[in-house]
């Protein structure tokens, strides 16, 4: 996609000047940069021509994958190497190591970092978040069989019939881990005591249910359908049924890459941001993306596992047939981007429900650090994107619970289920 030189220095420009006029408000890992003036004086050029950005198999790649295929990123001055990485300990690994500048990541794998719960502790940042929804939580065909085809049904067979049952999530801190607990718990099940818990990377879900390693898993798309297509499970329940508009995959680097390459950053979340928009626009844009990132070079199946659920036409693979309307979104005219600091606590306080974390932490405090809020801002006022004046939301999950990070202590202790 060619851009005049004129529109990409004017686009420059705008930014350094709106990163200029909000710097001394900079927190987490940016917060000394104003004083060092990279914002307001010096060259905008990123600092990197190449940026390696790590992803999983998954339908929610798009939005990097996407602004590296249709030339975004090199409208903002970068190049965008998009890598395929086997399982998300292979994410975070490259990441802490500097192997990967940035990757499409679990939210909760980069508090887990950053925290030091889940492997090496390294100070991290979330740069923006680049989908909501769009995960699913699938039962094997024999489960169903038996009658077990949502929490409650499930609840009642494990009751009946007694044995070890196995889910899966895909890492230890990640979302669907915690998607997965949450919705065990609202149904009166313990997953850590009337079941046990596995983590398997997402390509390898389907696999391992088809030999019988596993009851159940929680995954993103499209391999809950393509359990569905291959006849071996059905879907339970989305994660929008858990939370609607849920936080799912951020775009996550080191506070160290932000700190040393703020121009660099800045320029791939412009270009990440004009890829989220463009998925977002129309259905033709849907169907583009769901033909490329089903390219083996990518996701690496076929191109009908994917188009349905990014429509939001669903099937639970039992005959039942819906349209959802809060299916993964991409953008949804910005709000679906802003690294809200509630999204962030709330997993601290579910990672803390389950003994992940064993005391608290301070839940605000922590994700000020993280989530970049400040640099978020002004690069969505540069790209004239609306961003919430608040930065913290208020949702009532599946259980009916009411989370909006007021009291997160409280909250995480509330619960009746809990390690």
């Amino acid at each position: 996609m060619p851009v005049k030189e004129s529109t990409m220095n004017s686009t420059r420009r705008t930014l350094i000047k709106a990163g200029a006029a909000v710097a001394a408000g900079a927190t987490g890992a940016l917060s000394g940069l104003a004083t060092q003036g990279v914002w307001a004086a010096g060259s905008d050029k990123p600092e990197k021509d190449e940026v390696r950005i790590g992803f999983i198999p998954l339908t929610d790649c798009a939005s990097v994958v996407m602004a590296s295929v249709l030339g975004f990123d090199r409208k903002y001055g970068v190049k965008i190497i998009p890598t395929k990485e086997a399982s998300w300990a292979g994410v975070r690994d490259k990441l802490v190591n500097g192997e990967l500048d940035m990757a499409h990541v679990l939210y909760g794998l980069i508090y887990g970092v950053h925290l030091g719960v889940s492997g090496p502790k390294k100070d991290m940042a979330v740069l923006m978040t680049l989908n909501n929804n769009g995960q699913a939580i699938t039962l094997s065909r024999k489960l169903a069989e038996k009658g077990a085809v949502d929490g409650p049904s499930l609840a009642k067979v494990m009751a009946s019939d007694k044995r070890e049952y196995t889910f899966a999530g895909t890492f230890p801190t990640g979302t669907h881990a915690m998607w997965l607990y949450y919705w065990l718990a609202s149904a009166g099940i313990n997953p850590f005591k009337d079941a046990k818990t596995i983590t398997v990377p997402p390509p390898q879900m389907v696999a391992n249910m088809r030999v019988g390693n596993m009851d159940g898993f929680c995954v993103g798309e499209p391999w809950g359908h393509r359990a569905i297509m291959d006849g071996i499970g059905i879907t339970a329940v989305t994660t929008q049924d858990i939370w609607r508009d849920h936080p799912e995959k951020t775009l996550g680097t080191t506070a160290d890459f932000v700190k040393k390459h703020p121009n660099t950053t800045r320029a791939v979340m412009m270009a990440v941001l004009e890829a989220s928009r463009w998925i977002d626009a129309g259905l033709q844009n849907k169907l583009k993306m769901a033909e490329t990132v089903a390219e083996k070079s990518y996701i690496n199946t076929g191109v009908d596992a994917i188009n349905q659920r990014i429509l939001g036409r669903y099937q639970n693979g039992l005959g039942r047939t819906w349209d959802d309307p809060n299916h993964m979104k991409f953008f949804s005219d910005g709000a679906v981007n802003f690294p809200y600091l509630s999204d962030g606590m709330w997993f601290l306080t579910q990672h803390k429900r389950w003994g992940l974390l064993k005391s608290h932490p301070d839940y605000l405090g922590v994700a000020r650090q993280i989530n970049q809020v400040d640099l978020y801002r002004q690069v969505a006022s540069a790209m004239k994107i609306s961003v919430p004046k608040d930065p913290m939301r208020s949702s009532r999950l599946i259980d009916g619970v009411v989370w909006d990070g007021k009291d997160p202590a409280r909250y995480a202790d509330s619960f009746k289920i809990r390690a």
